[in-house]
């Protein structure tokens, strides 16, 4: 199962299920993928395909929805 928390700008941002329990949040666009930290700090993980341009814009949409997937995140692995 993988959540969608919310879709902008060519951008799906959801997390999978059934994976490890450090906070990160994925992302997918038509041109590829990438996965982010957001704790101890926001970061990028991994990507693939994605233009430092479309990284870019990723990591800032996350910063500004960061308490809105923190929410998701905290709502579907209740702790």
């Amino acid at each position: 199962m993988a959540p969608t928390i919310f879709r902008e700008g060519g951008f799906r941002f959801f997390f999978f299920s059934r994976e490890e329990a450090r906070m990160h949040v994925h992302v997918n666009h038509p041109d590829g993928e990438a996965k982010f930290w957001l704790s101890p700090e926001l970061g990028l993980a991994t990507s693939v395909g994605l233009s430092p341009k479309q990284i870019k814009e990723a990591q800032n949409l996350i910063a500004v929805h960061l308490e809105e997937i923190i929410h998701a995140w905290k709502t579907h692995f209740p702790s």
